[in-house]
């Protein structure tokens, strides 16, 4: 079976190769990323992970037979019919193999290999990106099957699959930025920053969603802005003389612009959406997605300690400390919907996918970042209920009689499973475990997704575990495993990544290159396309696959510390993000109460006044080029109420 016949070629891989290998696993040491986070790995239980499965099957732990009968019977009539001859044992069925096979297949890569799996990565980013600077800049997507560009759909504002995503601000050049420095085109990269001082303008009518808005547009003027300005110079000296900290001045323009999000809410957790000029929408829903609403925090800091003001840092945590407070007394978990008024679960499903995947890295690469012991604790207080509460399975990874674990979804309150599917988005999880040191566990959970994508060519948008086929058919071109790939090399060296990494290639060529792109997968199965190239394909996905197979690139050297964001974008963990310029943030119990002005040219300047004559008060000031002022109340007393407006200066 192909699950264990691959790791079975990682055991006998260790007990066959050279001492580089047995440096890489047999002593366990600990690996750096990095971070101050002992990473080790060690096969000494690897051998009793297999057993003939002929002779044996699943026993009382599995969590294949802890579904109930009539989720079974709910399921089997949604789920996408693969074909008459689907296997649905095992997952661990999906493919057939022996030891030797898999020994002969994974125990090396060779160098000229690995060269050339780097050029093909390259040659995949540029193919998507001359052609959406041919064909698209600048707006926001190309569709790569009609060479064409693509923004909001201003004729259905109700189509929230585009307009959360598109706002008419050339989306992937900002996104891909530090995409070209990774691949070490510093002269395309000058050219792109520059187009992006010349031409991009957040004074739009778009209404956008602040997740997407702050991961991939003010995520990647931060990161690109921190390269350029990094006096460390990991990519040598990559600045221009006649930048200005233009891109930082534009993400800061951004994040002001976000800021109502966090506006007229009594929790303190933000709006989902917000218009670019004029606020939130009088329509807005009342309801945001666990991910969305404490997933800001990593940008939000980043910026605030960049411009020594607090405001946006202190908002993304008020918003983190909001949900936390909200999880379940029970099992410690979280649900994916909240009201934002009435801090009541509207989503009670609790797992590691879609609405929460990337709540749970921040918390995790927030602490990285900041070193703020409040992010470590809730980081790991949320990882202990995981592994209570969602994981199914036999005790351990690599011994026991039962299925290998999994992450199912679960009630927040009573810890029960809710339906029987993942979604690709989990399929980050395994990058994750690696970053908090759980490296067994990570190689375990990576294998299942792996074989999924070995059976399909893809990841489908969702998983059936117990009918063993999509629920949902489509593949955006996600990241998550390429990057859980990427993180599991980093640690381990094993060459059986690499040859992951090749198949993940190999697929992208093959299914999804199209006339000017890659475009996404309709169906998983019969391989049609649908016309659209999300902004992540080249800002992730292209990225950690050039990054797996570029063993030199500057980001691997020992004296470069560095992590990404959720969006791929690439952060030094540096000193001087673990510096305040501020004694505290203003208030704990405060509430937001300005709106944004309606008409918001770029800032001139932006600070904290405290009045004197007003000490239970502190505003966030911001003085426009036309002498418009917007005051954003940021602490008010418990006694009154106060709600100050724009006006002229």
């Amino acid at each position: 079976m192909q699950w264990r016949s691959i790791v079975v070629g990682l055991v006998v891989l260790r007990l066959s190769l050279s001492c580089v290998l047995w440096l890489a696993f047999g002593l366990g040491p600990n690996v750096s990323l990095g971070f101050n986070f002992p990473i080790s790995f060690s096969l000494n239980k690897f051998d009793s992970l297999f057993r003939d499965e002929r002779g044996t099957g699943p026993v009382g732990n599995s969590w294949s037979q802890r579904i109930p009968g009539h989720r079974h019977e709910e399921a089997a009539t949604t789920y996408a019919k693969v074909g008459d001859g689907s296997p649905k044992s095992s997952y661990l069925s999906f493919f057939d193999g022996n030891q030797d096979e898999y020994v002969r297949k994974y125990s090396s890569f060779p160098n000229a290999l690995k060269a050339e799996m780097k050029d093909m990565a390259k040659e995949m980013f540029y193919f998507g990106y001359d052609n959406y600077m041919k064909y698209a800049f600048p707006e926001d997507e190309l569709n790569p099957i009609d060479c064409e560009g693509r923004g909001p759909d201003v004729l259905n504002p109700s189509n929230i699959n585009i307009n959360d995503v598109l706002g008419n601000y050339s989306l992937t050049l900002i996104d891909t930025l530090d995409t070209l420095l990774v691949l070490g085109n510093v002269t395309e990269f000058h050219k792109a920053v520059k187009l992006v001082i010349d031409t991009v303008s957040f004074d739009k009518d778009s209404t956008v969603q602040v997740f997407e808005a702050n991961i991939r547009i003010l995520g990647g003027l931060i990161s690109s802005h921190i390269l350029l300005t990094d006096p460390k110079h990991p990519f040598g000296k990559v600045g221009f003389d006649e930048y200005d900290n233009e891109l930082l001045h534009l993400a800061h323009d951004l994040a002001v612009r976000l800021l109502p999000a966090f506006e007229n809410t009594s929790t303190g957790i933000p709006y989902p959406r917000v218009n670019l000029k004029t606020g939130v929408p009088p329509d807005s829903i009342n309801e945001t997605c666990t991910a969305g609403a404490g997933s800001l925090l990593v940008e939000f800091g980043i910026l605030s300690r960049l411009i020594g003001d607090s405001t946006f840092e202190w908002v993304a945590r008020r918003a983190v400390r909001a949900l936390w407070n909200l999880r379940s007394n029970e099992t410690g978990l979280l649900g994916n919907v909240v009201n934002i008024q009435t801090g009541q679960w509207v989503g009670k499903q609790s797992g590691l996918g879609a609405g929460m995947d990337s709540f749970y890295e921040y918390l995790l690469k927030s602490y990285i970042l900041f070193g703020e012991n409040e992010d470590h604790r809730m980081f790991q207080a949320a990882y202990e209920s995981i592994q209570i509460h969602m994981r199914r399975g036999r005790e351990s990874c690599n011994e026991g009689e039962g299925d290998p674990p999994l992450y199912v979804n679960v009630n927040m309150f009573s810890g029960e499973i809710m339906n029987t599917w993942i979604d690709s988005l989990q399929a980050f999880f395994p990058g994750l475990q690696v970053l908090n040191g759980d490296v067994d566990n990570a190689i375990c959970l990576h294998a299942f997704y792996y074989a999924i994508w070995k059976r399909f060519g893809a990841l489908p948008e969702r998983y059936n575990w117990q009918l063993q086929a999509p629920d949902v058919l489509f593949y955006p071109l996600r990241p998550e495993l390429a990057e859980s790939t990427y993180l599991l090399y980093q640690a381990t060296k094993n060459p059986f990544y690499l040859h992951v990494g090749m198949d993940i290639l190999q697929s992208l060529e093959k299914n999804t290159k199209v006339r000017c792109g890659y475009a996404t997968l309709h169906h998983v199965v019969d391989k049609s396309k649908e016309d659209r190239m999300e902004s992540f394909f080249l800002s992730e996905t292209c990225k950690y696959l050039f990054l797996l197979f570029d063993e030199d690139n500057p980001l691997h050297k020992s004296d470069n510390k560095y992590i990404f964001t959720t969006e791929g974008h690439v952060v030094p963990i540096d000193e001087r993000f673990r510096e305040k310029q501020w004694s505290d943030f203003p208030c704990e119990e405060g509430v937001l109460a300005e709106r944004e002005a309606r008409k918001r040219p770029p800032p001139s300047n932006a600070s904290h006044v405290r009045p004197p004559s007003s000490p239970n008060y502190w505003w966030h000031v911001v003085i426009y080029a036309n002498n418009k002022v917007h005051i954003t109340v940021l602490c008010i007393s418990k006694e009154k109420h106060t709600t100050f407006r724009a006006a002229n200066n």
